[in-house]
Order: structure tokens, then sequence, then C-alpha cells
């Protein structure tokens, strides 16, 4: 039985009376959901106090807290960034709020400061301002990138996982991508992507996935490692990664470098596997990666036949999608070629640096 809860509540200096809150509400359970303990000196109830009153308060309170975000003292700072970011967190309407009340520039310094707690509480009300699309540009313009990326580097395990979905969303502008490649973003995802907890993982190679439609990001993925960690998650099928993972090598795949990094790291024989035993959509990213690396390379196609490839693609081009069954096919032909290649294919091959 929901309970209705009369009250008066102090904050920030300010009454707010006759205030009513359903005692089973959803909606603040969902609001208070990131962090526990995000109000250390308030009961629960001042908790949902707050965040009734803020959505019918919610100017006047903005304007304090981006005010507090300046302050010199670090809990002020802490709990107003903590209190914006749970503000930002649901409500669509108060993200634009409070980018306009100035909030955002504050914000960017916080993420850059030694207190642990206080940068992790900074990323994430920037990551729930860029939820907002009007307010990707200004973020970006008011030079979030390079703070973000520090934080992915060094800031505590959940401040590196919002590092990286906030970099994700400013990258949704074009523009941005190769700016957060070239301030040095794509070695620490390589990183989060390694030794990340499930969700650092997911976060990471979804960041990635969007930074590497630009070609230069391509070649700095490669170069920081990606494959290795990319090949062991398509490998594990327990991981809940094989997708993720797979796109964003099909995404690698078409720079020269990547193919090489792939075949060194078990790429083929891991990829091989996938067409025998993947799910639908599985099996056609991989034959699809397969494909591209064997087009131009000999070599390459006696590893993927030896590997035992063509029952499996036989397999899936008679009971695949219809754009898995084209490439398998196409693929079928390939490997059936004689070995011994092409004049036009070495040729390719040799200037574009891949073995033949």
């Amino acid at each position: 039985m929901e309970t209705e809860i009369q009250s008066n509540f102090s904050y920030m200096g300010r009454t707010f009376t006759n205030l009513s809150i359903n005692g089973s509400s959803s909606a603040f359970s969902d609001c208070n959901s990131d962090v526990s303990g995000e109000f250390p000196t308030a009961s629960s109830q001042s908790r949902r106090l707050f965040l009734a009153c803020a959505s019918e308060n919610s100017d006047e309170l903005i304007e304090q807290l981006v005010s507090d975000l300046e302050s010199s003292s670090i809990d002020e700072q802490k709990q107003a960034a903590i209190e914006i970011r749970l503000l930002a967190k649901n409500k669509p309407e108060n993200r634009i709020k409070i980018a306009r009340a100035g909030a955002i520039k504050p914000l960017i310094s916080l993420i850059s400061s030694t207190d642990p707690q206080l940068q992790e509480n900074g990323v994430t009300a920037i990551l729930n301002l860029s939820l907002c699309d009007e307010n990707k540009e200004l973020i970006a313009a008011s030079g979030a990138i390079k703070p973000l990326v520090r934080a992915l580097k060094v800031g505590t395990s959940t401040a590196r996982e919002n590092a990286a979905c906030a970099l994700l969303r400013l990258s949704q502008v074009e523009e941005n991508k190769i700016a957060i490649g070239r301030s040095g973003a794509i070695p620490p995802l390589v990183n989060l992507l390694e030794t990340g907890n499930f969700r650092g993982k997911k976060d990471a190679s979804t960041a990635l996935y969007s930074l590497c439609s630009v070609k230069e990001n391509k070649v700095r993925a490669v170069q920081a490692g990606v494959m290795k960690p990319l090949v062991e998650l398509m490998a594990d099928f327990s991981s809940n990664m094989v997708d993720k993972s797979a796109f964003v090598v099909s995404e690698l795949i078409s720079v020269p470098e990547a193919r090489p990094a792939l075949v060194d790291e078990g790429g083929i024989p891991v990829l091989v596997e996938i067409v025998e035993v993947g799910s639908q959509r599985q099996k056609e990213i991989a034959v699809s990666i397969l494909l591209q690396i064997c087009e131009d390379s000999v070599a390459y196609r006696t590893m993927v036949a030896r590997e035992g490839a063509i029952p499996p693609l036989v397999a899936l081009s008679q009971s695949g999608t219809s754009r898995a069954k084209r490439k398998a096919e196409k693929l079928i032909d390939l490997l059936r070629q004689p070995r011994s290649g092409n004049g036009a294919a070495t040729a390719v091959a040799r200037t574009s640096g891949v073995p033949v």
C-alpha cells in the first residue's frame, strides 16, 4: 500500500512546504540508482524530498548548484556535482537547463581534480548532460575532451567507464571523432577493453566502434594492440561480448595494418569457429571479416582453408541470412581457387602490405 508523506523540507537555506511523496514511487529509486550513499549526511526521506522539490523548483536549485560547483569547499563542490548529476540523469529538460545555467565549464574543471570522487561525479554529470544532443557540441567546445581522456586513464573504475560513455556521446558529432582520437583516447579505451569489468568492456568496445569509423583512429587502435583483447572476447562465448568485439574487428579490418594483427593474435581459427557454432548474426559478421582478409592474400586463404572453414561455409551458404549466404559463397569460391594465386592478387597484396 502506498503511503503519502506531507512534510516541510529545508535545502540551501530555503524551506519547501507541503511536499507530498508516494512512498513506493519507483521514479525516485530510478533517479538515485547510480551510486549508493550519494547523500551521506541526509536521510532516505530527505533524498526523496530533494528530488521531489527539484522537479518543481529546478531553475532556482540549478542556479544555486552551479554556483556551488565553484565553491572553495571540496565538500560543497562534491555535493553540488552529485545533485546536478541526479537532476540530469532522467529529466531531459533539466539537461538543457543545467547547461544553459553555465554548469559545463565548472564541471569540466572538476574532472581535472585530484580528488577521485570529485572527478568521478564531474565525469558522470558531464555524461548525463551529453545525453542531450543540444549539449554535445557545447561540451566539446568547452574543452571537455582532454580532461575526459585523462579520467579514462587515471580515474576510478566508474569514472573510467563513464568517461568512455561520455566520449562515445561526443563522438556522435562527426567532427569530434578526430579530436578525440588525437587527444589520446584510443590507447586507454583499448586498456579498458582488456582490463575492465563487463560494463567497462562493453563501454570501451562501443566507444571504439564509433571512433573507428575514422581511418586514422583505426590505425591508432591497431597500433595500441586492440586485436588481442578483441580476439580473446570473440573466442569466449560466455563473455556476452562476441557480437560487439566482432563488430569492432569488422570496422577495423579495412585498414591493411589490421589484417596481420588479427592473424597474429589467432583470429582466423576463432572466426572459423564462429562461422561453425555462432548465432546467425555472429556467423554473418565472421564470414564478412574472413572474406575481407582473404580477398587479397593467398596465404590467408590457405590458413582459413586449413582451419576447416569450407564445411561450415557451405552450411552457411545454404541456411544463413541472404547477406551471409552471398558472402559465404564468395569466400568458398576464393578458397577453392589455386593456391598459387595470380599476378593481380599478388600485386595488390604487395602494395597493401598483406602477405601473399
